[in-house]
């Protein structure tokens, strides 16, 4: 896939939901809706091909949410904006199910000659990273400040509203480098290379599934059970994800 033929997908899904109708809708007749976050998007069909999928940034899935948008489960990639719907009493108790972890991502000529997660704090290098609020953001900012690298904030060209926008830069050549999660690579494997980060500064990177009080609460148990169950765990690996 090219850097433009991503980009264009990423934008398309993030306004459409994945096989969605324009009468479907949470809590009617019509196919289990689930929000979830852009770093599932090639997992979270693989549980139910029927459902109808939302794929954003956490924190902007919770929103929506908060202001009743119909969905019936909320696949989050950090426990925050689950325990904020808990807090309004919009969701059930949330669940963690899986992990994953986080990795530099520079485009494939590597025109920066970035080569360990210190060269991020290089004076001049422009880095894109997900938004304040964006798990994916949140996550890069915590390993940076582990690492002592939070010079490199600096260096900040571009904040996305998902992960899925970081690639995308990056696969440009928008940018000299972008933090993502491990799983996402794969969506770009053309354009990117990877640059590892260090064990000892991975944040702890946790995925939690809520089910949604005024949706079809059947459906959405039914497919946080395959979730949990030993398929689910085994589709969550195959992907790269750490079962829970």
């Amino acid at each position: 896939m090219t850097g433009a033929a991503l980009v264009a997908g990423v934008a398309a899904l993030a306004l459409v939901p994945a096989g969605c109708g324009d009468d479907a809708g949470a809590g009617d007749s019509g196919p289990l809706v689930v929000f979830a976050a852009s770093s599932l998007r090639d997992v979270a069909p693989q549980l139910e091909r029927e459902a109808e999928y939302v794929f954003a940034g956490s924190d902007e899935l919770a929103a929506q949410i908060r202001d009743g948008a119909d969905a019936d489960l909320f696949l989050s990639a950090s426990e925050q904006p689950v325990a904020d719907l808990r807090a309004a009493e919009l969701v059930d108790e949330s669940v963690p199910f899986a992990s994953n972890r986080l990795v530099v991502v520079v485009p494939k000529a590597n025109p920066a000659g970035v080569e360990s997660f210190a060269d991020l704090a290089r004076r001049g290098l422009k880095l894109v990273l997900g938004g304040e609020g964006v798990p994916a953001g949140d996550y890069a900012r915590e390993a940076l400040a582990a690492a002592g690298l939070e010079a490199a904030l600096a260096n900040v060209v571009s904040l996305e509203e998902d992960v899925r926008g970081v690639l995308g830069k990056v696969a440009l050549d928008e940018a000299d480098a972008g933090i993502v999660y491990a799983t996402d690579v794969a969506a770009a494997a053309d354009d990117v290379r990877v640059v590892d980060i260090p064990a000892d500064v991975q944040p702890n990177v946790r995925y939690f599934a809520a089910v949604v009080g005024a949706g079809d609460r059947e459906a959405a148990e039914e497919y946080l059970e395959r979730l949990q169950g030993e398929a689910g765990q085994r589709i969550l690996g195959d992907a790269g994800l750490t079962a829970r």
